[in-house]
């Protein structure tokens, strides 16, 4: 619509909005309120908040990013009222128009449009202007001093999730090594034992002696009193190599009841390389098992009482007839009595708290010791020696006196009847079971010689070992067969190691108690029988 009301024909506006002889725009109805003017203003104002961009994108939720120059013009149109439009009349010639920077601001500035005589004919779509090159970017500006009109944005701080996240799975803990325990010792001494330490071959077995068969390894243990017991008896290493049967033979048994109960452990050891020798060991053991049952209770009431003299005596009796049945088997079978024969060791233990006598007894080879304050004590009896029984004839046996108590001196023969002689004659078959048996008999050494020689006397009867000791709280007493007392005596590592593990305080359990036992030494391979005490 023009100036005077009138409305143009369809098509000539363009015609007189575009052409290049018409003013780019009308006067300007203030001075500083054009189109370009708001422009410059709007560049400015972002131009001066480049350094903020992203504070001002935090904070203030109305601002705008525009893609191109050309949606921010129309943008900026859009908010121009329709009094401020200029007319295409009232334009004014195009004046230069100074050019914008490349950079500083968000947007590109939109190309100049170049006026073009050729005009579209109605109803075809004008052909698009060719594309810009884009513009070059300009090196950044330095930071401009904070105005101090304007506020200081304040940055917030990023926004923490409502929901927490989730805690970081804990590092795979290190799987847990246990420590190594030290390697037990099996043996001590110098060098590696001859045989190997588990049983190689079982002894050879007969149908008609299925009750003679022995275990490789016999173990028990008990407590009474202030005393605890600990029992085993074990096959040698030699014996396990050759399937030999074990020759040691271990009784542990209690007789009557309470405080007036009386405990046996007898330990008996077979003649070595003879038949028949574990079969002698058990037969001695059971008949002193047999003789001590049938007189606990004046045992036990001598041991209480402290009355070593009939102990000792009463002993010796049993001790006696034990053996002297253990010949008569011997003659039965027809063998000589040295071959059917075996050390005999046995303890005698109150079952009274209050009693702390222990009563050893026995006849043969073994050992009995005491391990008191860490330091091993051997209780061994000791045995007469040989050379302190020779010497002149002492009076009162068999000698008569030099003179007589009224100063008179003997001096002929008065045919006074010697005492007998110890060893009295051996008779060779005092039990004749068989003509085999007497013919076995005839040719022992101790037979009258054809030649009218006398007859040999036996060898000599083993000696009666008897000790009674008083125990002590913390005492350890041990009673083993010669299998054990050889390497205690001849190894003193083996006394050591055992010290060491029976010192540190309460006897060892049953299993224990055979590990440390069966601690094996080069050059010592018998069969191993013992028996600990405990003192509490």
């Amino acid at each position: 619509m023009s100036q005077q009301g009138e409305r143009p024909a369809d098509g000539d506006w363009w015609n007189r909005l575009y052409d290049a002889s018409v003013p780019d725009t009308g006067p300007a109805p203030a001075a500083g309120d054009t189109l370009d003017d708001r422009f410059d203003s709007a560049a400015d104002a972002l131009s001066d908040t480049d350094t903020d961009a992203d504070a001002i994108a935090g904070t203030d939720a109305d601002t705008r990013t525009y893609a191109d120059a050309g949606t921010y013009a129309e943008a900026v149109a859009d908010s121009v009222p329709d009094a401020a439009v200029t007319r295409p009349e009232d334009m004014a010639p195009e004046r230069p128009r100074p050019q914008r920077p490349a950079a500083g601001a968000p947007w590109a500035p939109a190309a100049a449009y170049a006026p073009s005589d050729a005009r579209p004919l109605p109803g075809v779509a004008a052909e698009p202007p060719p594309p810009s090159p884009p513009p070059a970017r300009r090196p950044a500006d330095p930071p401009r001093p904070p105005d101090p009109r304007r506020p200081t944005p304040v940055t917030s701080a990023p926004r923490e999730s409502a929901t927490p996240a989730a805690p970081a799975p804990p590092a795979p803990a290190a799987p847990y090594v246990p420590p190594v325990p030290p390697r037990p010792v099996t043996h001590v001494g110098n060098g590696l034992p001859t045989y190997d330490p588990e049983p190689a071959a079982l002894p050879a077995a007969h149908a008609d002696g299925m009750d003679e068969i022995v275990a490789d390894t016999v173990l028990d243990g008990a407590r009474y009193g202030a005393y605890t017991l600990r029992a085993m008896s074990v096959r040698g290493d030699s014996a396990r190599y050759r399937g030999e049967p074990r020759r040691d033979a271990l009784l542990t048994a209690r007789f009557g009841e309470g405080a007036d109960a009386l405990v046996l452990v007898a330990v008996a050891s077979g003649a070595r390389a003879t038949g028949g020798a574990h079969r002698a060991a058990a037969d001695v053991a059971r008949w002193i098992g047999d003789a001590v049952g049938r007189g606990h209770g004046s045992l036990s009431a001598d041991i209480r009482a402290g009355r070593r003299g009939e102990l000792k005596s009463g002993l010796r009796r049993l001790t006696g007839r034990g053996f002297g049945k253990l010949r008569a088997r011997a003659a039965e079978l027809g063998l000589p009595p040295g071959q059917y024969t075996a050390d005999l060791r046995c303890l005698l233990l109150s079952a009274d708290p209050g009693c702390r006598t222990r009563v050893f007894f026995g006849v043969g080879d073994g050992g009995l010791f005491r391990l008191r304050d860490g330091a091993w004590q051997d209780l061994e009896p000791p045995l007469a020696d040989p050379a302190a029984s020779t010497g002149a004839p002492v009076v009162g046996f068999g000698s008569p006196p030099p003179e007589t108590p009224e100063g008179d001196r003997l001096t002929m023969d008065l045919a006074i009847t010697k005492p007998p002689s110890p060893y009295t004659p051996y008779s060779p078959t005092p039990y004749p079971s068989s003509p085999r048996a007497a013919s076995r008999s005839a040719a022992s050494p101790q037979a009258a010689s054809p030649h009218g020689e006398a007859p040999q006397p036996p060898p000599p009867a083993e000696p009666f070992r008897f000790r009674a000791s008083v125990a002590r709280p913390g005492d350890t007493l041990l009673l083993c067969s010669a299998g054990l007392a050889e390497p205690l005596r001849g190894e003193p590592a083996l006394a050591r190691e055992l010290a060491d593990r029976w010192g540190r305080g309460g006897p060892p359990g049953m299993a224990e108690f055979l590990a440390d036992t069966g601690l094996r030494v080069k050059g010592y391979a018998d069969d191993r029988t013992a028996a600990g005490v405990w003192e509490a």
